[in-house]
């Protein structure tokens, strides 16, 4: 794993990627667009360049390995794209291929978790909505549904609710497509319920450790059938709890019982579980709940002795969890690992939110250093609020530990990973993300001026859109209001394409972005910054987009 010298470009120090998590180039520019109406001089004036230093790629659908075009991108398979320089088949594909073709009911984890079909529950756990990002209603189903076939007699389903990939307020939607499909199942002789749920943000679905809380408020409705709202029916438990004027996303945690008052759903020895999230990001603190008969992250309580399957392996190193329905994407040989073998030294930081997409997405999908003499990896404790109340997040922090890694001249590039315009665009509050915009923008160009005052060069990019749609849109553009005349926030990502920047005082004359490159995606910039170091890329990576 040799990198050969650039013939063009010198191995100058330092070289800075920077990557605006969830800032697209939208086709729509007005007044519900935050990136634009946010005050940004330091983009603005790097787009001003003109398209040898400024253009965007694609950050979405089949450029990142999802199934179609009509799937949005998001920060795991963008991180993927953007540290491997490759196209990858990426979870949703992969399920959607294992259930075509049954693969799926003949590996070995569907023969792990079979055996408890007959005499014990099979109990679900995901998210519940056809986002595409974490997780897809027909695939839920596909699943549940070869399950049946293979003489699954006792189901129980705990609900997660969206309103972060698809609009708020559609979770009743959802629920109701779900209670009619297992009112199929017990037609056909299979005790078929929803047991438990819960908001995505308010029980599960934490990730990066940065609040155990939600994750143990999932236990204990999901395992123990312990939660503070009890309820006969899902869909009246929604109804009640949405009455104060609670998102999808933050649905209190709650468990449906039966005439008797006990929960119809806990988990017990010898039952099947299966998460049938496909990301993982979100789905690894309680897969380690299920998994480690020594976790003390919180109090279990109980330790079931599950048949426990992840609908994918999520930690590759960790090995986590042991069993899994489909096979995880392989993605090897990635930039980290180029750099790692060639002696170079990487730094990478980012707050808690995102730590892990600039360090194990960007890795494939790999925990740890290649090399821990070569590498140094930050992680800025993210705030525990909402990241309305919050917009400025950990900007100011990442920005401090990048500028320190740069002035130290020990790194051959620098790695650095705003999560403000993502995460506080998925609240969907306007003002804020504006404000969050401005904050990196800001933040950019200190990071930018630093980079002038050592002569050095810079890529700036993104992963995928977020904050540059803010509202929910007709087919002609214009935005939709609910009943009473309030516009309907878009808390979803986006499928505008990014942007990408280089510049720096060491980038030679006549170096300048490619115009034969026109449906370049996010794995074509990999190239490009390892180019930008004064190396030649892999040749197994998708063209640079400089020449």
């Amino acid at each position: 794993m040799e990198l050969h010298p650039h013939p063009t470009i010198p191995q100058k120090k330092p070289v800075l990627v920077c990557i605006l998590d969830g800032w697209g180039e939208n086709e729509y520019e007005d007044e519900h667009n935050a990136v634009h109406v946010a005050k940004t001089p330091t983009m603005d004036a790097l787009k001003a360049k003109g398209q040898s230093f400024y253009r965007t790629v694609q950050a979405h659908g089949t450029a990142v390995g999802l199934p179609t075009d009509a799937d949005m991108g998001n920060s795991e398979v963008g991180h993927n794209a953007l540290g491997a320089g490759k196209v990858i088949a990426q979870g949703a594909s992969l399920v959607d291929i294992a259930l075509e073709t049954k693969n799926m009911f003949s590996d070995a984890g569907w023969g792990y978790i079979k055996p408890a079909f007959a005499n014990n529950t099979l109990h679900v756990i995901g998210l519940l909505s056809d986002g595409g990002v974490h997780s897809r209603t027909d695939q839920i189903f596909g699943l549940m549904r070869g399950a049946l076939a293979d003489g699954c007699k006792k189901l129980r389903l705990h609900v997660l609710t969206d309103g972060r990939d698809v609009p708020d307020g559609t979770s009743h939607e959802y629920m109701a497509k779900l209670v009619a499909e297992l009112d199929s199942y017990t037609a056909q002789g299979c005790d078929a319920k929803v047991a438990s749920g819960g908001g995505r943000m308010a029980v599960t679905m934490d990730r990066y450790e940065a609040d155990w809380g939600m994750v143990e408020r999932g236990w204990r409705a999901h395992v123990l059938g312990d939660a503070p709202h009890k309820f006969k029916c899902p869909k009246e438990a929604l109804t009640e709890l949405k009455k104060d004027g609670a998102t999808d996303q933050y649905v209190a945690p709650f468990v449906i019982v039966g005439d008797d008052g006990e929960a119809v759903g806990t988990i017990q020895d010898d039952d099947a579980v299966v998460i049938c999230n496909f990301r993982a990001d979100r789905v690894v603190e309680i897969s380690k709940a299920f998994e480690y008969a020594d976790f003390d992250s919180f109090d279990r309580v109980r330790f079931p002795k599950t048949k426990f399957v992840g609908l994918m392996q999520y930690d590759g190193d960790l090995k986590l969890p042991a069993n899994y329905l489909v096979p995880p994407p392989l993605i090897e040989r990635t930039s980290g690992e180029w750099l790692a073998k060639n002696g170079l030294k990487t730094f990478a930081c980012s707050e808690t939110q995102k730590f892990g997409h600039v360090t194990f997405f960007w890795n494939g999908n790999r925990s740890g250093y290649f090399n821990e003499n070569l590498e140094t990896y930050v992680e800025i404790p993210s705030d525990n609020v909402p990241f309305n109340q919050a917009p400025l997040m950990k900007a100011r922090e990442i920005t401090a530990a990048g500028k320190e890694a740069l002035l130290s001249g020990k790194y051959d590039v620098v790695r650095i990973n705003y999560a403000n315009p993502d995460m506080v665009g998925h609240t969907g509050d306007m003002a804020a993300t504006v404000a969050a915009c401005e904050e990196c923008d800001a933040c950019v160009k200190e990071l930018l001026d630093l980079v002038e005052e050592l002569g050095g060069m810079f890529l700036v990019t993104a992963d995928h859109g977020n904050a540059d749609d803010m509202v929910q849109r007709d087919k002609k553009g214009g935005a939709l209001k609910d009943d009473s005349g309030a516009l309907l926030a878009l808390t979803s990502h986006t499928l505008a394409p990014v942007p990408v920047a280089i510049g720096g005082p060491a980038l030679p004359t006549g170096v300048k972005f490619r115009d034969d490159l026109p449906k370049a995606g996010l794995a074509n910039v990999t190239a490009t910054y390892i180019n930008l170091m004064g190396y030649e890329a892999p040749a197994e990576m998708e063209p640079s987009l400089i020449a």
